[in-house]
């Protein structure tokens, strides 16, 4: 195992993760940013910073602001379009039956850059639902995908994930310390679902499962109001988001093999 580490390890090119390392800065500024917020963010040096970026402005990836700030560019939207077209749309039918068994708005989620990236939504037929915007991130301690996600690793590495990303509150009942998260982690893994019980909206809980065999770490989950979403949806719920997300995961394995 640690041979294979190794290995992984040295096929990974630095330029390369410099280079989306801006680019996930950028998007995480929400957009836009100077060179010199870049610079801060990423803990890259000044002149590391304006190499990536004149390479980056003549691919198309980013662009100069009249300010003189730089933002994403045009060329990565169709790219975006089409990793949510092969990880998201190939599960709309599936998520489209669990919308209408339960009536609550679904997502389905990956685990990229230690962040959860939202890939497809179907939203709820109440006009009191919840909507999240596909392409948007969130952390993993907040959310209940991420919480599926990480009952699945090791202690060690969930900590690392944790120290490195931070946990903010986002709401009265965000947890915010790593401990408190890993003490939750076994009973999740055990009971085979998570809850984001207003951790990352007041009003709002969310109910998640792991996709298996998918192409790349993710999950399904279930969100709306509290007032609907009681212990006895989440019973009822829960055995129809692990059949919904293994058929999501059978789909996806077969239009997309696993890279390892």
């Amino acid at each position: 195992m640690e041979a294979e580490v190794r290995d992984a390890d040295s096929q990974r090119v630095q330029v390369v993760e410099r280079a989306f390392t801006l680019l996930r800065v950028l998007d995480e500024a929400g957009g836009a940013a100077t060179a010199g917020e870049l610079k801060r963010a990423s803990g890259l040096a000044g002149p590391t910073v304006h190499r990536l970026l004149h390479t980056l402005i003549g691919l198309g990836m980013v662009h100069q602001l009249a300010d003189r700030r730089y933002a994403l560019g045009a060329n990565l939207v169709p790219l975006g379009e089409s990793a949510t077209r092969q990880l998201g749309g190939p599960a709309v039918p599936q998520m489209q039956a669990l919308v209408a068994e339960l009536g609550e708005s679904v997502n389905l989620a990956a685990m990229e850059s230690e962040m959860i990236v939202y890939i497809g939504q179907v939203p709820s037929p109440h006009t009191m639902r919840l909507f999240t915007e596909v392409g948007r991130r969130a952390h993993l301690h907040s959310t209940g995908v991420g919480k599926a996600l990480l009952a699945g690793l090791e202690p060690a590495r969930v900590r690392e994930i944790l120290l490195a990303t931070g946990m903010p509150a986002l709401t009265e009942k965000t947890l915010t310390r790593p401990q408190s998260l890993l003490d939750q982690l076994p009973r999740i893994a055990a009971q085979g679902y998570a809850l984001d019980d207003e951790e990352q909206e007041m009003g709002v809980r969310c109910l998640a499962v792991v996709v298996p065999q998918g192409p790349t770490p993710m999950g399904l989950s279930v969100s709306g109001p509290t007032g609907r979403m009681d212990d006895g949806f989440v019973r009822h719920a829960v055995p129809l988001m692990r059949r919904t997300a293994a058929e999501i995961g059978r789909r996806l394995s077969r239009l997309s093999p696993r890279p390892w």
